[in-house]
């Protein structure tokens, strides 16, 4: 019998939704799911910060950047559908958004070598591709191909890339055309208010990561925004010293949504602007950053909320990769990046969620989201880079499941690492590792345990290279 204070429709509605999310079937509440999406959307609400400014601080090749307020509205809009479908799909409270590492790898490597349409036709390829192999079951037995080793590597590699663009965008390290290639601040030295806000901001956002707080990366920006903010008022700073984003607060809080990025992609286009053979590799990049992220989220996930079956399954595992892909394209087609599973999905967990119910909690306050990109255009580089090399230190944490007394794979993972932050390319870093592999496996007569799908791309990433001699053996202009 219903409470007095439910009506029985309320009542049979609740009893449905019960029944659909197997809430109570798998020991949960709605008191738990409603706290696991609001812990998980507060654990990732940083992208809705980070990812404008990956991408909103990039040029294509004709130097065109893309609307940080336009930015905001598509990675909020993208993430608040894409999780909610994961949610009623496959019912697993895992939380979708525009991937750290995917984005970096859009903004820095893709776009300066075509036009924002074209990179983003890409992505939603790359997108399809995944749906593709999902649909068909080709999805796992690819990422059998690729050793375990070689998979942590690209992860660590991606993480000290994004940390190196948090220290660059912020002022923190700095280029030089001459020798040494970095250094410490423009003059080897740290000068200025706002390099002041960014190691401050290091040190919250590292103690709060130390202190396990839930939500730290978030505290940490909105709280160094604030005092960004406030030191830009008192000491009158000239905005070029904050970067492209100076830290005032805007005129209104809120404002409608501009959805003027959705749709402006072009699918064919980056073929007629590059070699057919580097798109392609391009793609698979994306394709491989993508696809082990997401197998590597998903059981982390599903297995830390008891969901795994007595195999060690995941459960409704087609239907999630295929959401997943499906994320891949929509955030392409909306030039907000590829969107991905999170791992930030696990403080959810945390909280008690256990179904796809919780999807819809946070897929709702995504789309609150929408009306706050004034808001996130406050946000200066120096209070948000911070989370950056946080990131990058949580990607870190691969490194010691890598098998570094098997030198066959050492090596080539060492590579990997190493190239990615190195050559500022995470497809360098992956097509370096890759060669590597297959080298010292040949070397070491040990050539059965390179996969066909290894062969393939170690020979396709030999000419990525070497294009531009094959080229010109070829009179290729």
């Amino acid at each position: 019998m219903p409470s007095p204070s439910v009506t029985p429709g309320r009542a049979a509605a609740r009893g449905r939704l019960d029944a659909f999310f197997q809430i109570s079937e798998r020991g949960s509440t709605f008191g738990r799911e409603v706290r696991g999406g609001f812990a998980t959307f507060f654990t990732m609400a940083y992208i809705l910060v980070l990812n404008p400014i990956i991408l909103g601080g990039a040029q294509d090749m004709n130097g065109n950047q893309l609307s940080v307020e336009q930015l905001v509205t598509v990675t909020a809009l993208v993430a608040a559908i894409m999780t909610a479908l994961m949610g009623i799909t496959a019912n697993v409270p895992l939380a979708l958004a525009a991937g750290l590492g995917i984005n970096a790898m859009v903004a820095y490597q893709i776009a300066p070598r075509m036009t924002w349409p074209e990179a983003m036709g890409l992505v939603v390829i790359e997108g399809v591709i995944l749906c593709v192999l999902s649909a068909t079951g080709l999805r796992e037995a690819v990422m059998n191909a690729i050793p375990m080793g070689l998979k942590q590597a690209i992860g660590v590699g991606i993480g000290l890339f994004i940390a190196l663009i948090g220290f660059v965008d912020a002022g923190f390290t700095v280029g030089h055309e001459m020798s040494p290639p970095l250094s410490l601040g423009p003059g080897g030295e740290l000068t200025g208010w706002p390099l002041l806000v960014f190691c401050l901001g290091l040190l919250l956002t590292l103690a709060l990561l130390a202190r396990k707080v839930k939500g730290g990366i978030l505290i940490s920006i909105v709280a160094m925004t604030v005092v960004a903010i406030i030191v830009n008022a008192i000491a009158d700073i000239e905005d070029s010293a904050w970067g492209l984003t100076a830290p005032k607060m805007p005129d209104d809080l809120v404002a409608a949504p501009d959805f003027g990025l959705v749709g402006e992609f072009s699918l064919f286009g980056a073929f007629g602007e590059i070699s057919f053979i580097t798109v392609v590799l391009i793609i698979f990049t994306l394709f491989l950053t993508d696809f082990f992220d997401t197998m590597g989220t998903a059981v982390g996930v599903t297995s830390e909320a008891g969901l795994l079956d007595e195999k060690g399954r995941v459960p409704r595992l087609g239907r999630l990769l295929f959401v997943d892909g499906l994320a891949a394209a929509a955030g392409g087609a909306a030039s907000a990046s590829s969107n991905t599973s999170y791992i930030e999905s696990a403080a959810g967990v945390g909280e008690g969620a256990r179904t796809g119910f919780a999807n819809l909690v946070t897929g709702g306050l995504f789309a609150l989201a929408l009306f706050l990109s004034p808001l996130a255009a406050v946000v200066p580089a120096q209070a948000a880079a911070p989370a950056l090399v946080a990131v990058g230190f949580l990607m870190m944490a691969q490194v010691g499941r890598i098998d570094w007394t098997d030198t066959s794979l050492a090596i080539p993972a060492f590579i990997t690492i190493a190239v990615m932050p190195f050559t500022y390319s995470i497809t360098n870093g992956i097509g370096a590792g890759f060669i590597a592999y297959v080298v010292l496996k040949v070397v070491l007569g040990r050539t059965r345990e390179i996969t066909w799908l290894l062969w393939v791309t170690a020979a396709l990433f030999v000419v990525y290279f070497g294009i531009d001699p094959v080229e010109q053996l070829l009179g290729v202009e």
